[in-house]
């Protein structure tokens, strides 16, 4: 039996967009997924499975999803191990501790390129950081999230792949979840 982290991409936002979490973790059991259990109400999910690999896991969670909810959402999936390497990968321990609310991990599905964070850098504001980890692009915000250029440039198609921020609480505690 393998633990997984399966998180949603914004299923919170706007009008419509909420999905309870009781829901989710309803949709989870009827795929025959084990001890699924969410973190916070944006689509943190944890459950086990038997004989299977992240990307199987991402089509039929994806599937069942826009079945149950009547829309698409991308959705990453991560095994525990690569969970925990995650968490052991943040570039910024010493903001975390102060400012875990600003250090933000953004989750690929597939590997971050080069390019795509060369092609970020112009958007840096003063004391703003940036670093990919393990094809996980991870961010130190100075500021006021919503107010910078680089969080607004963040999209899927400049990273050349569906990706899901998560802040240094969120991302630790799904550790905690998984260890």
């Amino acid at each position: 039996m393998t633990t997984y982290v399966a998180l949603l991409y914004s299923i919170t936002l706007g009008q419509g967009r909420r999905v309870v979490m009781a829901d989710l973790r309803a949709m989870a059991v009827g795929l025959g997924l084990r001890n699924p259990r969410t973190l916070i109400a944006t689509g943190n999910l944890v459950f086990e499975a038997e004989g299977t690999n992240p990307d199987d896991l991402t089509t039929r969670l994806e599937t069942a999803f826009e079945k149950n909810f009547g829309r698409h959402v991308d959705i990453i999936v991560r095994d525990a191990a690569g969970w925990q390497a995650l968490v052991a990968g943040n570039p910024f321990p010493k903001e975390s501790e102060t400012d875990a609310g600003h250090v933000i991990a953004q989750v690929m599905r597939r590997p971050v390129a080069a390019e795509a964070v060369a092609a970020l850098e112009p958007y840096l504001a003063n004391g703003e950081k940036m670093k990919a980890v393990g094809g996980d692009l991870w961010i130190h915000f100075a500021r006021d999230i919503g107010h910078s250029k680089l969080a607004a440039a963040i999209t899927p198609k400049r990273l050349g792949a569906p990706g899901t921020a998560r802040n240094w609480n969120t991302v630790r505690r799904l550790g905690e979840m998984v260890g």
